[in-house]
């Protein structure tokens, strides 16, 4: 994309009220979520440091860490496979999908759930699969509103921010035959009745794989609405895409990066689902893809950085420029700060432009969970400093500037580099506002910059930072030698409080919409036919030796052991709770009990205060052992339009926990 097209993209955006609205909401909602959920991790400072380090250390050793994965992957019985482009991908997975067909299918049209995945988006995954005769669903609630408009995701965690409630209505109205609505719960259910019916039909799931774990060849996934468990449950075949630098070295890594992937993207402490997938359950099968597609040679690059990412989206809530123009400017697959410099690193110079607009504020830095210095990685593709071996891609000296804009900022760099003639501009800077606009207090640009289009810039003070700073400072420091107990060593008035493991597991679960019921061990039965009476259930999908059966029987309630979607109920024994997040965790076993705690619209999870742990690194651990686990924590949510929180999608809609001593 050339740089002109890019400014006609930008202003297309400004001009657009309607995304205008949906970006200042967006931006508000993830930047307070994610300051108040990291205000709960004290040493979130410190994690994102060892978390920079944790993945420096995988990107410098990759080959190393792929192949302990590789070989513990396929001890698993997993097959994986490792893909060069874009063009070896989509083969391979059309070979697997057709590999699966029986003679009953040899005519059939393959159903393929696909859950979101941004590397599927980097291979137009999905028009592969369409032209060799596939039907695709995406069933991510913003991926499927996206897929019926024929449009990219807008942003890497919520694909259909650019849209407004009305905007999806009039989709659902068009595309579905469903009588118009503005009611975001009733378009949730829509979605959720025509999704239903792709994941308990469906031939083949396909996901994507937020980490894969080189110590136990696992891969974990995290998703709130309850899709991404579906498609890696339900259908016989399964098929995993990974980025080959999306690598964990063990499970205490794993601990570390989710403990601020969901805080920096969503502002939860942990996201409804983290599911943890070992091996292939009972008659699937289990793929691995690990794709290249350019990242060697961006591991060999200046832009190396770039690969430490989590995939979060916290820098493009917060940059300045993207809550102004949103994804689709871009015309890019990754959008916002990382965006703009992967995109040239993986797709070639013609996306070298999307780092022009960016005002190298910090505030993309700031933001990264993993400490990226994106503002370096931005200056270097600006300089032409991206790996891919193009005639045509920029130097250092032809940068897609115009010669004025050259001139300026050469004329900038050489006053900034002297504090004396830096000082000295900030005190005649306030001129330049009064000359261009006068007494609007803005500076107005002419269009040849680029700048100024829609939007003027901030005027100059009149009194330069430097002086306010120094009379602050001196009032400041006056006010502290006088008022007692402002200082630094003020104390505070009592110490915090301990909290047991079961009160605090109880406020956590509360606080995302769980339930928490306490009982004792001889009246467990009792409590769970007193709750299925108050809701007149009948039927219910038992994960053996928790509940007494006869008693159930007796006052009439069935039990099954097998997966049944019209069961309205599933009865669970939770392996353990983690305090800190009020999740439990659920593990495959006898009685199908990730069915049951999936299928169902209530999961009832049966759990000892003694099986309470503190946090997610006491017990990932318990996992290593199992086919497939899931922390879940509250029920299955939303927030893909206009990012209204709404309740039960794909996954049970009530969470409660009965707690017994």
């Amino acid at each position: 994309m050339s740089a002109t097209e890019f400014r006609k993209r930008i202003r297309t955006a400004l001009a657009n009220e309607t995304l205008q609205i949906a970006l200042d909401a967006n931006a508000e909602r993830r930047v307070n979520g994610r300051v108040n959920a990291l205000a709960s991790l004290p040493n979130w400072k410190e994690r994102r440091q060892r978390a920079h380090a944790v993945r420096a250390e995988v990107i410098e050793h990759l080959d190393e860490y792929l192949e302990k994965f590789i070989a513990r992957a396929k001890a698993n019985h997993v097959n994986v496979h490792r893909a060069a482009n874009m063009e070896e991908a989509n083969r391979i997975i059309i070979e697997i999908i057709e590999s699966t067909r029986t003679k009953d299918q040899r005519d059939k049209q393959m159903l393929i759930a696909k859950s979101k995945s941004m590397v599927t988006e980097e291979l137009d995954l999905n028009h592969a699969l369409e032209s060799a005769g596939m039907r695709v669903v995406e069933t991510d609630l913003g991926e499927y509103i996206v897929q019926l408009r024929k449009e990219r995701p807008a942003h890497i965690i919520t694909p259909a921010v650019h849209l407004r409630r009305y905007d999806v209505g009039k989709l659902f109205h068009e595309k579905l035959g469903v009588p118009y609505t503005e009611d975001i719960p009733t378009l949730v259910n829509i979605a959720h009745k025509v999704l239903r019916e792709v994941f308990l039909t469906a031939d083949i799931g396909i996901s994507g794989a937020n980490f894969g774990i080189a110590e136990t060849g696992g891969i974990c996934l995290v998703t709130n609405e309850g899709n991404g468990r579906m498609v890696t449950t339900l259908p016989r075949t399964h098929i995993a895409l990974l980025g080959l630098e999306r690598i964990v070295p063990a499970l205490d890594d794993l601990a570390l990066m989710l403990s601020l992937l969901a805080r920096s993207a969503t502002g939860q402490k942990l996201s409804v689902y983290t599911q943890i997938i070992h091996q292939p359950l009972a008659d699937q099968q289990r793929h691995i893809l690990i794709l290249d597609n350019g990242r060697t040679k961006l591991r060999n690059s200046p832009l190396k950085e770039s690969l430490y990412c989590i995939r979060c989206g916290a820098c493009l809530n917060a940059c300045p420029v993207f809550r102004e123009i949103g994804g689709h400017a871009y015309n890019s697959i990754y959008s916002g700060p990382i965006g703009s410099v992967i995109s040239a690193g993986l797709f070639g110079s013609e996306f070298v432009p999307l780092a022009q607009p960016s005002s190298l504020c910090g505030a993309c830095k700031d933001a990264c969970p993993v400490d990226i210095d994106l503002p370096k990685l931005l200056t270097r593709v600006r300089a032409g400093l991206s790996p891919i071996t193009n005639p045509k891609l920029p130097t250092a000296g032809d940068t897609g500037l115009s010669p004025i804009s050259k001139l300026f900022l050469w004329i900038y760099s050489r006053i900034a580099r002297s504090p004396r003639l830096f000082a000295l501009s900030q005190k005649f800077a306030w001129l330049g506002t009064f000359l261009s606009s006068p007494f609007s207090g803005y500076v107005r640009l002419p269009a040849f910059t680029g700048w100024g289009y829609s939007k003027d810039l901030p005027g100059f003070a009149a009194k330069p930072f430097r002086s306010r700073w120094r009379n602050k400072y001196q009032v400041d420091t006056y006010t502290r030698t006088e008022v007692k107990g402002v200082g630094v060593d003020a104390q505070p008035d009592a110490l915090p409080i301990p909290v047991s493991l079961v009160s605090l597991f109880t406020r956590e679960l509360t606080a995302v919409s769980g339930q928490v019921i306490q009982t004792d061990k001889n009246n467990l039965t009792s409590t769970v036919i007193d709750f299925l009476k108050s809701r007149a259930i009948k039927r219910i999908h038992l994960e053996p030796n928790i509940l007494d059966e006869a008693a159930l029987s007796k006052v009439g309630i069935t039990v099954s052991h097998d997966p049944d979607p019209a069961i309205r109920v599933g009865v669970t024994k939770a392996i353990c709770g983690l305090a800190d997040t009020g999740s439990i965790l659920a593990a495959d076993g006898a009685g199908s009990p990730l069915h049951a705690s999936l299928l169902t619209e209530i999961h009832i999870a049966v759990l000892h205060i003694s099986d309470i742990l503190p946090s997610l690194e006491d017990a990932l651990p318990l996992t290593r052992e199992t086919k497939s686990a899931v922390f879940i924590t509250g029920p299955s949510r939303t927030g893909d339009i206009e990012m209204s929180h709404t309740i039960g999608v794909h996954g049970p809609g009530e969470v409660i926990v009965i707690l017994y001593a």
